[in-house]
């Protein structure tokens, strides 16, 4: 007499909603020609964010306080400046910068900013529009009196990239996070109905023109 076993299949896991956010923050990431330029199949750069999963918030329920802010966006601070912006696309065509590359280059992370040197998540980002009319100089201490960071250049093109529309859905914004040892901040703002990348004063108020942050950073 033979005896039979019941036999379970493990349930499929349904994907979160953060889970397939993610998944289209690294597909956007992808089509810019990362993997090329690192040098890595496609594949594996997506392999090498995979670790980033099970790190994501939870994305909040809709509602306007969960919409003031985007929960996290995928940051590879690697990309070159160039490539993210050529890939930021706009109705009057792709993102550009009027800065030359060794001037660009000259802005760095500011110092006491805790930034991963590898991929990481940028949580709760502001764009700023509180500080819509305010030198970015001036809402550095609310900031920083809150608890938050300014955003650097390479978090703002990460963020341009994977919310491409971002500039005009809510607002263009400083990278206080980025300086160059001057009184410059650099901005993303749009012209001629494209992404730009420039710079703006750090005294110099704009209407127009809020000073991004996020929550925190967090790295695998």
């Amino acid at each position: 007499m033979s005896v039979q076993t019941a036999t379970t299949t493990a349930p499929i896991p349904v994907p979160t909603e953060a889970d397939l956010e993610f998944d289209r923050q690294v597909d956007a990431l992808a089509l810019t020609g990362l993997p090329a330029l690192l040098e890595v199949k496609d594949e594996c750069f997506r392999a090498m964010l995979e670790p980033l999963r099970d790190l994501l918030p939870p994305v909040p329920q809709p509602s306007a306080e969960a919409a003031a802010t985007i929960p996290f966006v995928v940051v590879v601070p690697e990309a070159p400046a160039g490539m993210l912006l050529s890939a930021a696309h706009a109705e009057g065509g792709e993102g550009f910068t009027t800065l030359a590359d060794d001037d660009l280059a000259r802005f760095r992370p500011l110092p006491e900013l805790v930034v991963p040197g590898g991929p990481y998540l940028l949580l709760d980002v502001d764009t700023g529009p509180d500080s819509l009319g305010v030198p970015p100089a001036a809402a550095l201490p609310s900031i920083s009196g809150a608890g938050r960071s300014p955003l650097t250049i390479a978090e703002g093109l990460a963020l341009l990239v994977t919310e491409p529309g971002v500039l005009r859905s809510r607002n263009c914004f400083s990278l206080l996070g980025s300086r160059a040892g001057d009184k410059r901040v650099p901005a993303l703002w749009v012209s001629n109905r494209r992404p730009r990348l420039g710079w703006c004063w750090q005294g110099a108020p704009h209407t127009w023109l809020g000073t991004a942050s996020c929550g925190g950073r967090r790295a695998a």
